[in-house]
């Protein structure tokens, strides 16, 4: 069975940093595609970064050179380093996987997602 964990949400100022965590077990992580996504109050879920098995990487445009997106396959761990955050960042953030070699940000590709948390960024 496939497990999401998110860890490492909260509140923070404008300028500020935070670094999400997304444990995974019940497959073979090196083998799949692995996604964060977020959800606004009121808004539709966006990809925000996304990381194919053998590296391969991209982002939504509103977070290029501020957030980076890596995956330690070792600890079978996805991360999303978030830098200079903005009170526009605030939103539920997901993490998500699929076992194809690469998903891209569309949330319709991904099967598994964790359960979200909350990152609160004021101004």
């Amino acid at each position: 069975q496939v497990q999401l964990v998110e860890s490492g949400g909260g509140s923070v100022q404008a300028g500020g940093s935070l670094r999400l965590s997304c444990a995974a077990s019940g497959y073979t992580y090196s083998s799949y595609s692995m996604a964060w996504f977020r959800q606004a109050s009121g808004k539709e879920r966006e990809g925000v970064a996304a990381i194919g098995g053998s590296g391969v990487m991209s982002y939504t445009n509103s977070v290029k050179g501020r957030f980076t997106i890596s995956r330690d396959n070792a600890k079978n761990t996805l991360y999303l380093q978030m830098n200079s955050l903005k009170p526009e960042d605030t939103a539920m953030y997901y993490c998500a996987a699929r076992q194809i070699p690469y998903g891209g940000l569309g949330p319709g590709n991904y099967y598994y997602w964790g359960q979200g948390i909350q990152v609160t960024v004021s101004s």
